[in-house]
C-alpha cells in the first residue's frame, strides 16, 4: 500500500465510526522493531535448483523510474470494498469505491544517493454508501453535491508528499509532508485531527509506501528459479495505526522468464497473507467506540493478484489484486462491550502513464 492506500483505510475507520456512533446512539434509547522488517526475503536458491543455478537466473527487473530528474508519470489506483459487519443481530453493509489520481515527479539525488520523488495527488473520486446512506465526490467534476465529507475530500486534491527512497532495497527512508497534509485535512474536519495524527504517522507513512516498490527484488537481480522455472521472493510489511490496531503482511511474489516474460514487459504473480491484531493502548484518539480485542485474518487463496512490469521503463505498468478479509471484533462502546463481526473483499488496480489521465489536465 501507498499514501493513497493509507488514505483509503482512513476513510473506512471514519464510516466505520458513523456506524459505530449510530448504533451507540440506538443503544442507548433501549518499541523494538522486528529487525528484518522492510528486507526482501528471498527463498533458500539451493532447493530445488538445479547444479549451477545457484547465483541466479540472469534475469533483471529494476525500478528505472526515478533516474531521470523531472520525467513525471501518472497512476490511476482504484480500490473497491464490500463490507459487511453483524452487530447485536444487526447487519450493516457498506459498499466503498475510491479512485487516486498520482503525479510523480523524480528530482536529484539526496546527498546519500537516495531517490527524491515527489508525489502530488491530483484527482479524487469517492462513492461510499454505508447503511443505506451515499456520500459521492468527484474532483474532476466542477459541480459536487453536498456532504458531511464534502471539505475533507476537496482537502485531498493537492495533497504532496517528498519521499527519499533508498534505490537498492527500495524501501522509503524519510517522507516529507506530513504536517502539512494533516493541518489541512483538520482545517476540514476539526474532529479527525487526534485520529489522524495517530493513523498517519511518519512511520506509518514510510510502511505504507515501501510495498509500492516491493514487486521487484532487493537490487532487481532475480532469484534463481527451481525445477518448474519459478523464481521467488517475499517481503514483510507491518502497518502500525494507532487505536486501529495493527496489520502484518506479508507478500510472495512468483516470476516465471520463460512464461511470464513479453517483449519488455514481465509479468510478477504475488500473493498476499494479511493477519491484524488489536490496539495495545486504550487510547481512541477521537473514535466514538475502542476496539478491546480482535482476529481478523485474510482468507485463504483469496490475496491473489498480478503485477505487470515494464521492464525499459523500470517500473509497474499496472497491477490488479482481490483480497478477502474476515474475523471478529469486540468493541466498547459507551462502557459495553459488543461483538462484532466483520467480513470485507476488496478489489484493487492501478495503471500507469506518460501523460496525466484526467481529461482537460496536462
Amino acid at each position: 500500500m501507498n499514501v493513497w492506500r493509507l488514505l483509503g483505510a482512513s476513510l473506512f475507520v471514519v464510516t466505520l465510526s458513523i456506524g459505530a456512533g449510530a448504533y451507540g446512539q440506538g443503544k442507548d434509547k433501549d518499541k523494538d522493531k522486528d529487525k528484518d522488517k522492510g528486507k526482501v526475503e528471498q527463498k533458500d536458491p539451493g532447493k530445488g535448483v538445479e547444479k549451477g543455478a545457484e547465483k541466479g537466473s540472469g534475469e533483471k527487473l529494476e525500478w528505472k523510474a526515478f533516474d531521470k530528474a523531472g520525467e513525471k508519470f501518472y497512476q490511476e489506483m482504484t480500490t473497491t470494498t464490500e463490507q459487511t459487519m453483524k452487530v447485536m443481530n444487526m447487519e450493516v453493509k457498506q459498499k466503498q469505491s475510491q479512485t487516486f489520481w498520482l503525479e510523480w515527479t523524480p528530482e536529484k539525488k539526496d546527498d546519500k544517493g537516495n531517490y527524491v520523488v515527489k508525489q502530488k495527488i491530483i484527482g479524487v473520486k469517492m462513492d461510499i454508501e454505508i447503511g443505506g446512506n451515499k456520500i459521492s465526490f468527484d474532483s474532476t467534476q466542477k459541480e459536487q453535491p453536498t456532504n458531511p465529507l464534502t471539505d475533507f475530500f476537496k482537502a485531498l486534491v493537492g495533497s504532496e508528499f517528498t519521499l527519499h527512497i533508498e534505490p537498492k532495497k527500495m524501501t522509503v527512508t524519510e517522507i516529507k509532508g506530513r504536517k502539512e497534509f494533516i493541518d489541512n485535512l483538520a482545517k476540514a474536519n476539526p474532529q479527525l485531527e487526534p485520529l489522524l495524527k495517530a493513523i498517519l504517522s511518519e512511520d506509518a507513512l514510510k510502511q505504507m509506501a515501501d510495498p509500492v516498490f516491493a514487486a521487484v527484488p532487493e537490487g532487481g537481480a532475480v532469484p534463481a528459479a527451481g525445477k518448474d522455472g519459478n523464481a521467488t521472493w517475499s517481503r514483510p510489511s507491518e502497518l502500525k495505526m494507532g487505536p486501529i490496531g495493527d496489520y502484518k503482511t506479508n507478500y510472495t511474489y512468483t516470476y516465471n522468464p520463460a512464461k511470464d516474460k513479453k517483449a519488455d514487459l514481465a509479468t510478477i504473480h504475488v500473493a498476499t497473507d494479511l493477519k491484524y491484531s488489536p490496539p495495545t493502548t486504550k487510547g481512541t484518539e477521537g473514535l466514538p467506540f475502542r476496539i478491546v480485542s480482535g482476529k481478523l485474518e485474510s482468507e485463504k487463496g483469496s490475496g491473489v493478484g498480478t503485477i505487470v512490469f515494464d521492464i525499459a521503463k523500470g517500473r509497474v505498468e499496472k497491477s490488479d489484486m482481490s483480497l478477502k478479509l474476515s474475523g471478529d471484533l469486540k468493541i466498547d462502546i459507551a462502557g459495553m462491550d459488543t461483538d462484532v463481526t466483520l467480513s470485507q473483499k476488496q478489489d484493487s488496480t492501478l495503471k500507469t502513464s506518460d501523460k496525466n489521465p484526467i481529461p482537460g489536465q496536462k
